[in-house]
């Protein structure tokens, strides 16, 4: 029995819950100056600012270049955002935009590739999706309820959606962004 006592104790160590200080983060002074993944988030009329706060941590976590925020989504500061985003709103760049169209505009004319996130016809189960490690990448993530409108859809060079396997026919926007900016970013962590 006392055999594999040591054993026991060394599971326990190699399962530590890491301190903030073991994670080794980045400072958000950092953070900004490194080169960024090629992804660009907009939001399209998110009426939640957890949501959105949510939104600016996955990007944060995620290392995107860029937040644009369009319409009725609201803008930092924000305590409301600021629950959720836990300060990654001051470390993830972001850009206001009257409309959704004008982001799309000045991201495609930054050369980025528009992927409206929606359930469509001819959409592209995300499993299936290629990213490209040479291409930009703007992911259009739409309203809570009316998801990306649909001339906002037809702007895009694609529209991906998430495969899904129970009752419901959606999921919340920041989970979305949350399974999306992981697909994207796994594919150029994979051709670093």
């Amino acid at each position: 029995m006392w055999g594999a006592y040591p054993f026991f104790i060394e599971c326990i160590i190699m399962n530590l819950k890491k301190t903030i200080t073991d994670l080794n983060r980045d400072t958000t002074e950092e953070f900004r100056a490194k080169k960024k993944f090629p992804i660009a988030v907009v939001l399209d009329n998110i009426r939640s600012l957890n949501n959105i706060g949510s939104i600016f941590r996955s990007s944060d976590a995620f290392c995107v270049d860029r937040i644009a925020l369009c319409g009725i989504t609201a803008t930092p500061p924000s305590v409301e955002i600021h629950k959720t985003a836990l300060g990654a709103e001051n470390s993830v760049n972001w850009t206001y935009y009257p409309t959704t169209a004008e982001a799309l505009e000045a991201l495609r004319a930054d050369g980025f590739t528009l992927c409206a996130i929606e359930q469509c016809a001819g959409s592209i189960s995300l499993e299936k999706f290629t990213v490209a490690p040479d291409r930009r990448y703007a992911i259009v993530l739409g309203h809570e309820v009316y998801g990306v409108d649909q001339t906002i859809v037809d702007t895009c060079d694609y529209c991906i959606e998430i495969p899904q396997f129970g009752t419901k026919h959606s999921l919340n926007v920041a989970v979305t962004a949350g399974i999306l900016l992981w697909h994207f970013a796994l594919a150029q962590i994979a051709n670093h």
